[in-house]
């Protein structure tokens, strides 16, 4: 939980509009009761019976991914990990070019 409680600082201070925290199933409703107390707009993501992924953040980061017909991250496509990365506050340069990098390699699949 502390790394939680570091990511909810970083929110409340304004350095992550949105936060996505990987921790066990087992915290789930401590997560909750703390995201409800402070009023912070969230989605948790089952990943297995062990761990969860927590989404919080901004209601209009939050409003984004329920547009996502899955959050599992593992089948988002190219787009919506790209929007998540943005959000995430992911380094846009290298983002890009990740993103550029598979779209190239995707192109070059379909010529073959």
């Amino acid at each position: 939980m502390n790394v939680f409680s570091h990511h909810l600082y970083e929110y409340d201070r304004g350095l992550r509009r949105l936060v996505l925290h990987t921790t066990k199933s087992e915290y789930r409703d401590a997560i909750i009761a703390k995201l409800k107390n402070r009023g912070i707009s969230y989605i948790i993501k089952d990943v297995n019976p062990e761990k969860i992924n927590v989404f919080f953040g901004a209601d209009y980061c939050i409003s984004v991914l329920q547009t996502f017909p899955d959050l599992d991250l593992r089948n988002l496509t190219l787009e919506q990990d790209f929007i998540l990365g943005a959000m995430l506050g992911y380094d846009m340069e290298v983002h890009c070019k990740r993103y550029l990098g598979i779209i190239n390699k995707q192109q070059k699949l379909k010529a073959v």
